[in-house]
């Protein structure tokens, strides 16, 4: 009889696969994750399968990792204006600890690699609309979610195709003091054409995914 897999061992492996593919990006072969668990291929793929489903736990693991750090990030915090948070959200997503992961699905995103994730780009953007939305509530704005989420991503784009991180830090803090000012006014009441007397339907700005 052969052995059964055994779930802490593929655990453990699966975590210092991560952390390679992190440090070093995702790779094309699996000798260097090999390498990088102190195990051999044909034991990866022992417990992962096949080398396509061994990358896609890795991501999966990566993922959740930045989805756990960067949710937390952006959740409320008592006597801290949320305009505050975002900022300091911002400056961990782009700096030393957020940079591994914007290398990894920036990759993922944009080659041959999104076919291990299929509707990846989907995915990446509406999992932090939860997060936003019920953060910009506590300024009665969870409305704003989708725009907030835009130009983050914008900005984050912006940065990775010029390095220019003193012109994107000062672009988010003038979107957020803007923000502050439209948290602090009154919300945008839609115009209703003339000739719609009889309607009674407001036209709301909710996030849209």
């Amino acid at each position: 009889m052969g052995r059964r897999p055994q779930p802490h061992i593929r655990e453990r492996l699966l975590d210092a696969c991560a952390d390679h593919a992190l440090a070093h990006g995702l790779p094309d072969r699996l000798e260097p994750l090999a390498t990088a668990t102190g195990t051999s291929a044909r034991m990866l793929i022992y417990h992962f399968g096949t080398r396509d489903a061994l990358l896609r736990a890795v991501l999966g693991r990566a993922r959740q990792r930045q989805l756990d750090t960067f949710g937390d990030l952006l959740r409320v915090r008592p006597g801290e204006p949320y305009t505050a948070t975002l900022e300091r959200a911002w400056i961990s997503i782009t700096g030393p600890d957020g940079q591994p992961y914007l290398r990894m699905f920036g990759q993922l995103r944009e080659s041959a690699e999104q076919q291990l994730w299929p509707g990846f780009r989907r995915t990446a953007t509406t999992d932090w609309l939860g997060p936003l939305e019920e953060g910009l509530r506590s300024i009665g704005r969870p409305d704003l979610a989708t725009l907030v989420l835009a130009v983050i991503r914008g900005l984050l784009m912006d940065l990775d195709a010029t390095g220019d991180t003193t012109r994107t830090d000062r672009a988010i803090r003038e979107f957020l003091g803007a923000l502050e000012h439209l948290s602090s006014g009154s919300r945008p009441t839609a115009h209703r054409p003339q000739g719609h007397a009889g309607s009674t339907t407001d036209t709301n700005t909710a996030s849209a995914t």
